[in-house]
């Protein structure tokens, strides 16, 4: 039997007790598509409909009820049919999932603002995990900054082969003291965000980007700013720093495998053009190339693994491989 993961800087978090039985078993059988894989059209109906109900028990008396739901629901096959097949398995993603909610505290940091969106960011990141289950995961900053699978995006940017905008974490005191003062002066001049801290990619990923990006600049109306990508590739390392300062990283996760991305939403608002990109990753998802997570300002995405050979031979025209 697979139980969830774990990581030297896992810290343990209060015991919950469950009204169901934890270690039964899923259905067996849940919605496939004609290649066998679960169906992710019911599954993000499935995930959809659940979230209204855990709403409406989101307040701290509704604690039981609410997990004796989850344990319900989470046992639908098209919801069970996605979670069996990541790397935790069922039992492993659903006490995962427990554990973040009992363990939940709202912050500024976090875009799990609530528990209905700690549930939905949870539950539809899977999708990536289950794509990319036989991936490795870059374990360390190391791995990251040495892994020939990824590709130093400032090497890019500089012979102008980037279709997208990004900003590096700042790394010093006085580099952090002077974009404090550049955000002053211009608070709306890029987005509120720290930057990457990793600024590499795999090719694929590199290659989905430029391709949205470019979209997105036919798309939308004159004047508005580039795609703006806030992560990418990060290690499970740098995912438990994060978890330790407050923010709603999960695990296991698609950055730490290499194929996941965030990029910027709410900041275009500005320009008139968050629902432009908005329906753009929508129209994406629902073609099966990428998986989307709504996460408030940014909005993650994932490719897919049927779309990974055309974007690696998009990679490779672009840069004349």
């Amino acid at each position: 039997m697979r139980v969830p993961s774990r990581s030297p800087g896992h810290q343990p978090g209060p015991a919950i007790a469950s009204a169901a039985p934890a270690r039964r078993r899923p259905p067996a059988a849940g919605p496939r598509t004609a290649s066998g894989e679960p169906d992710l059209a019911a599954y993000r109906a499935a995930v959809a409909e659940l979230l209204i109900e855990v709403g409406a028990l989101a307040d701290a008396p509704s604690t039981t009820a609410r997990q004796v739901l989850l344990d319900q629901r989470l046992r639908e096959p098209a919801i069970a049919a996605v979670l069996d097949a990541t790397p935790q398995g069922f039992v492993g993603a659903r006490e995962t999932l427990l554990l973040e909610m009992a363990r939940h505290q709202p912050n500024a940091r976090s875009s799990a603002h609530d528990l209905t969106a700690l549930v939905r960011i949870y539950l539809l990141s899977r999708v990536d995990v289950m794509w990319w289950r036989d991936s490795g995961t870059f374990l360390t900053d190391g791995q990251v900054d040495t892994s020939t699978d990824l590709v130093d995006l400032e090497w890019l940017r500089r012979r102008g082969l980037l279709a997208f905008r990004y900003q590096e974490q700042a790394g010093t005191v006085l580099g952090r003291g002077l974009r404090a003062v550049r955000r002053r002066l211009r608070p709306d001049a890029t987005p509120h965000t720290a930057g990457l801290r990793f600024r590499r990619a795999r090719r694929e990923v590199i290659a989905l980007l430029n391709d949205l990006g470019r979209e997105f600049a036919a798309t939308a109306r004159p004047g508005t700013p580039p795609l703006w990508v806030t992560s990418l590739a990060r290690s499970a390392e740098h995912q438990y720093r994060l978890r330790r300062l407050g923010y709603a990283a999960m695990v296991p996760s698609g950055h730490c495998l290499g194929w996941a991305a965030d990029v910027e939403l709410e900041w275009y608002g500005r320009f008139g053009a968050r629902d432009v990109l908005a329906e753009l990753l929508l129209a994406r998802q629902e073609a099966g190339e990428i998986n989307v997570v709504d996460e408030g300002q940014v909005w993650h995405l994932c490719l897919a693994p049927t779309a990974r050979r055309r974007f690696r031979r998009a990679y490779e025209a672009e840069m004349g491989i």
